[in-house]
């Protein structure tokens, strides 16, 4: 009997551990699962609103971050001597600055071309967008624009000694424009209505664009008339003609409504007091 006893009391040990360990390492493996559904990654859903620069986020932080074009005369081009970037849209994003800020030396610019501002937006890098972005529908349904705060069209710059007078005369010839600009569908539009044939080839930079042109790469340069004004010389001209008119406005991020809203009001603010058109006669662009 105490023989069978001990075997008894012994197999009973070896169950209550078995038992013990079993639950032990159920329970290990629910809080496991639940640590892992609380520490993981946060969701697109959160990840999205923190990159997104309210009003609030931007007051916080003292600083407006504007994409603005670095190589664009009289809109935005870098000051060789001073470092500084000059010109009509950073004085409109000075103007917001101010506004917003009480101080319109509270903005960062950072360099942007037609190919990249969008991404930056995208990803919060800049708050805002202010460089020559022409409004389109279907650009609408991927960011918030203010009201346009320019307007302008697309032309032909060509050399002098070409012979080249208007769109049919670029036959056959290749035209330079800078990537993902509205600049190659509105001049193919005009093209297939006039029956010319025509050839592109894209450039990151406007600089780029006409360093096409005086080699000879390229027959044409083809952008806004405005920033065209701003690389014409002594060898070559800007054709009469314009395209698709182009109308620029202020883009910020699509689920950023309070940010959109008061900048549209801005820019209503700053046509009805004059100072839009101050700002345009002040860099010779009306």
């Amino acid at each position: 009997m105490t023989t069978l006893k001990k075997t008894c009391a012994a197999l009973l040990a070896v169950s209550m551990l078995a038992l013990t360990t079993a639950c032990s390492g159920s329970a290990g493996s629910t809080s496991s699962a639940a640590a892992a559904g609380t520490s993981g990654a946060p969701t697109q859903s959160s990840a999205s609103s923190a990159a997104t620069p309210t009003l609030d986020k931007i007051k916080a932080a003292g600083v407006l971050k504007v994409g603005v074009k670095v190589d664009v005369p009289n809109f935005g081009l870098k000051n060789t001597k001073t470092g500084e970037v000059e010109g009509f849209e950073i004085d409109l994003a000075k103007a917001i600055a101010k506004d917003l800020l009480g101080d319109e030396s509270k903005i960062e610019t950072q360099a942007v071309t037609a190919k990249t501002r969008g991404p930056l937006l995208d990803n919060g890098e800049v708050d805002l967008v202010i460089a020559t972005f022409t409004i389109t529908d279907e650009r609408k349904k991927v960011y918030n624009f203010s009201d346009p705060y320019y307007s302008d069209a697309v032309k032909l710059m060509v050399k002098k000694d070409s012979g080249i007078k208007s769109l049919k005369d670029l036959d056959g010839k290749t035209i330079g424009v800078a990537q993902s600009s509205t600049s190659m569908k509105a001049i193919q539009n005009a093209a297939n209505t006039a029956g010319v044939k025509v050839k592109f080839d894209e450039y990151a930079t406007y600089p780029e664009i006409k360093a096409a042109l005086d080699s000879g790469r390229v027959q044409c340069f083809s952008v806004d008339g405005s920033i065209l004004s701003g690389y014409v010389d002594d060898t070559t001209t800007i054709l009469d003609d314009k395209y698709s008119p182009q109308e620029y406005g202020i883009a910020s991020k699509l689920d950023n409504k309070d940010l959109a809203e008061y900048v549209n009001s801005m820019v209503a603010q700053l046509k009805s007091s004059g100072e839009l058109d101050q700002m345009i006669a002040k860099w010779k662009l009306n």
